[in-house]
């Protein structure tokens, strides 16, 4: 179940990446799509593992909220605008770089020094130490999105993939607990993004792009 959950981790680490850095928005719906897929799938390995049955109940909302509902909602606003994303801050070539170096060198760093994120013994041991690894990876992606991206869909992207990476370090730590469960169900940001998908229907109204920087212009 070890070596399972580890390959699924890896799975949604590279899913979360082509979702950050894919420039088609319809690709990159389909990478968070798959990428949430993954979530449930490690989810559901940790209740078999843990034997807390109950984290079956936040998985079937991980698929019926972040596999059905906001892929949905994010193909229906691109059919509407844009398929391209707008131009992010820095380019693919050089956000791929800055990517490939940074995530490696935090991952190890996380791995490495998981006793200080996490000072437990069950932390230290695999696959937690790898999973919480990868969960405060992806964590730090997302924020790495909100931050160079200026489209209003990868801005949606980008908070949902802060989310899992917070859902993936839960389920690492304490997937014994039944309020695991309760934690991760109540922490889903749907009503969120479906506000900010509502949101970025108004911003492309207004200005004929869905780029968030133009948001600094209702200053004026």
């Amino acid at each position: 179940m070890g070596d399972l959950i580890t390959t699924l981790m890896a799975c949604h680490f590279i899913a979360s990446v082509g979702a950050a850095e894919i420039r088609n928005l319809k690709t990159a719906t389909l990478f968070l799509l798959v990428q949430s897929l993954l979530l449930s799938f490690i989810i559901v390995a940790f209740a078999e593992k843990s034997q807390n049955y109950t984290l079956y109940w936040w998985a079937a909302l991980t698929v019926i909220t972040k596999v059905v509902i906001i892929p949905a909602l994010l193909w229906w606003h691109i059919k509407r605008t844009e398929f391209i994303e707008v131009k992010p801050l820095v380019s693919f070539v050089v956000s791929f770089i800055i990517l490939s170096v940074f995530l490696i060198v935090f991952y190890q760093m996380i791995r490495t020094y998981v006793g200080f994120v996490a000072p437990t013994v069950e932390a230290t041991i695999e696959p937690a130490r790898s999973s919480l690894a990868l969960a405060f990876t992806i964590f730090v992606l997302g924020l790495y999105v909100l931050v160079v991206h200026r489209d209003a869909v990868k801005i949606i992207i980008g908070l949902h993939l802060i989310e899992n990476g917070v859902h993936l370090a839960l389920v690492t730590l304490v997937p014994k607990l039944p309020v695991t469960t309760i934690l991760g169900i109540v922490s889903n940001v749907v009503v969120a993004a479906v506000m900010l998908l509502f949101l970025t229907e108004n911003i492309y109204k207004a200005f004929g792009s869905a780029d968030t920087m133009k948001l600094s212009s209702l200053k004026r």
